[in-house]
């Protein structure tokens, strides 16, 4: 990440069956050694226990997961006077989907189950539901800039 200029993003074309931008980053991201039709593969299944537990549209479970789990504000250490102070800070809509991906994926892995679709679908129908592991640590995040709001002012 460069200190000065702007990072350029490259466009992330919508996946083949959903149509979607999300769904597509999200793909990316469970994706190991460049091995995308599996990656794509387990997301798909993932939707289909969803769609049968649930019986609802699994890309509304998705959406409504992915914007459950991201936090509104965190903290980013900052040196002020040779102490590093935890300043909450206010997250970038971007930065908000990043780490609610990188959330559930990571909780979903972590998950006791048989196959990554069953684990990935249940940390997702959790999540949409306001509860799991991914939820709690959004709540983590958010009591952490709760409790060192005293630093707010070091806002840069």
């Amino acid at each position: 990440m460069p200190r000065r200029g702007h990072v350029e993003h490259h466009p992330v074309l919508p996946d083949p069956k959903y149509s979607n931008v999300t769904v597509q980053k999200f793909i990316n991201r469970v994706m190991q050694r460049g091995k995308k039709s599996t990656a794509e593969r387990l997301m798909y299944d993932a939707f289909g226990i969803i769609e049968e537990k649930t019986k609802k549209n699994p890309l509304e479970v998705f959406e409504t997961a992915v914007r459950n789990a991201g936090p509104s504000i965190e903290v980013k250490p900052r040196r002020v006077g040779g102490a590093t102070l935890q300043v909450p800070v206010e997250v970038a809509g971007e930065r908000r989907v990043a780490l609610a991906m990188r959330w559930l994926i990571a909780n979903s892995r972590a998950r006791a189950g048989k196959t990554y679709a069953e684990k990935l679908a249940g940390e997702l129908m959790d999540t949409a539901a306001n509860q799991g592991a991914t939820i709690k640590k959004k709540e983590e995040t958010h009591k952490m800039a709760e409790a060192n709001r005293a630093f707010a002012h070091y806002r840069w």
